[in-house]
C-alpha cells in the first residue's frame, strides 16, 4: 500500500473558535474537555459550524495463528460465533450503535470461516486466518499491503456516501497478543507492561501468555512499522490501519477505542505521524498498557469507565459526547445574542 500524506490540521481558525466557544453562556472553560474537543473537531473541519454527517463504526474481524499456543481463554470458534450475534444485531455494538443513530459495518477480514454469501457481512477475506507468528510471519507482505489497501477502500466509499465521522473496532481470538507485540515494538516498552489478560486469562495463563510473547518477540528483530505489522499483527489489524489512514487522509473525525485499536493506531501514526490530528480518543482501557499507549501519545481520553470488551464499543459510546461538543459550539447562546452580562477575570 502506498500510504497517502495527510495534512495537518489547520490552526488558521483557533483565534475565531476559542472565540466562539469563550463567548457562550457559561463560565470560561466550564466545559472542560467539550470545549477542546469543539476547538479540535472545528481544526479539523476547518469550520466554524461543525457538522457530524453519517456516523459510521466498522467492526473488522480476523483469526490468528497463534491462538494455537493457548494465550486466550477462549477457542477461536468464537470468532465466527460472535459475526453471527453481530449479523443478528446481538452483541453490545448492536445496541449501542443502534442507540446512537451510527451505521455498523461489520468486516471479514480473515475469519477462518466460510460464511458464504451471509447477507449483512462485508466479505475482505485476506485468508483463513494468519501464521502462528510464534515461528514465522503472521503475514506475507502481500497480504498485509491487501488488507490495508482493503481498509482503506471501505472508508473511502463510506466517505463517498457523505461520512465525516467513523469509528474502528475489532474481533479477533487472541488480538491482545498482537496489540502487545506492536506496543512493545512501537512503544518500547517491556513485554511485562504490554501483556493483559484479554478476554481473562488467570495468572497462570498471563505468566505463560507473556512468555510465548518474549519469544515470538525475540524470533524476528523488525523495527519498521509495516515489517511489525507483517510480523506481529492481524488481517484485522492491518485492514484497520489502512481505513484510519484514509480517514485522516481525507480529513475525517476519527473515534480510536480501546488498547487493539490503539495499538494499530501506533502503526499508522509512524507510517504518517499527522493522523494524530483527526484522532478522538474515546476512553482509557482496563486492559494493561492501554493507558500507557495513550501516555506514549501524549493524549487524554474522554471516559474512564472500566471497559474492556473491543467492538468498538468505546467509541460507540463516546459518540453522544461528542455531539454535545458539537451542539453546544453550534446552537448555545452567546453572551450578546442572549443578553447575559460577561463575568470578569479576577472575580
Amino acid at each position: 500500500m502506498s500510504v497517502k500524506p495527510v495534512s495537518p490540521v489547520s490552526h488558521d481558525l483557533d483565534m475565531a473558535l476559542l472565540e466562539k466557544i469563550d463567548g457562550k453562556t457559561k463560565p470560561l472553560g466550564s466545559l472542560g474537555k467539550l470545549e477542546d474537543l469543539a476547538l479540535r473537531l472545528g481544526r479539523m473541519q476547518e469550520s466554524l459550524n461543525v457538522q457530524l454527517n453519517h456516523p459510521h463504526i466498522l467492526v473488522f474481524a480476523g483469526d490468528h495463528g497463534i491462538a494455537v499456543e493457548g494465550v486466550s481463554p477462549y477457542p477461536q470458534e468464537v470468532t465466527r460465533q460472535m459475526i453471527y450475534n453481530y449479523l443478528q444485531g446481538g452483541a453490545a455494538i448492536n445496541v449501542f450503535t443502534a442507540e446512537h443513530d451510527i451505521k455498523l459495518l461489520v468486516v471479514d477480514a480473515g475469519v477462518n470461516h466460510h460464511f458464504g454469501d451471509c447477507p449483512g457481512l462485508m466479505n475482505r477475506k485476506i485468508a483463513m486466518g494468519t501464521a502462528n507468528f510464534l515461528y514465522q510471519s503472521a503475514m506475507t507482505p502481500d497480504q498485509c499491503k491487501t488488507a490495508m489497501n482493503h481498509g482503506a477502500e471501505l472508508v473511502s466509499e463510506i466517505h463517498g456516501q457523505g461520512c465525516n465521522i467513523v469509528g474502528f473496532g475489532e474481533m479477533g481470538i487472541s488480538n491482545t497478543s498482537s496489540a502487545a507485540l506492536l506496543m512493545h515494538h512501537f512503544c518500547q516498552a517491556p513485554m511485562e507492561d504490554c501483556v493483559g489478560r484479554g478476554t481473562g486469562l488467570d495468572d497462570h495463563g498471563l505468566n505463560r501468555k507473556t512468555e510465548i510473547l518474549i519469544r515470538a518477540a525475540s524470533r524476528a528483530s523488525v523495527t519498521e512499522p509495516m515489517d511489525v505489522l507483517c510480523q506481529f499483527g492481524g488481517f484485522e489489524l492491518a485492514m484497520m490501519c489502512g481505513a484510519i489512514l484514509e480517514a485522516a487522509h481525507r480529513k475525517m473525525a476519527i473515534i480510536i477505542d480501546g488498547f487493539i485499536v490503539t495499538a494499530t493506531l501506533l502503526a499508522a501514526v509512524r507510517l504518517e505521524p499527522h493522523v494524530k490530528d483527526y484522532c478522538i480518543f474515546s476512553h482509557e482501557s482496563d486492559e494493561q498498557g492501554h493507558r500507557r499507549m495513550l501516555a506514549h501519545l501524549g493524549v487524554q481520553p474522554l471516559l474512564r469507565m472500566g471497559l474492556r470488551l473491543g467492538e468498538g464499543t468505546g467509541a460507540a459510546l463516546a459518540f453522544p459526547l461528542i455531539k454535545s461538543a458539537v451542539a453546544f459550539l453550534n446552537h448555545m447562546a452567546s453572551f450578546q445574542s442572549a443578553g447575559v452580562s460577561t463575568g470578569t477575570n479576577h472575580g
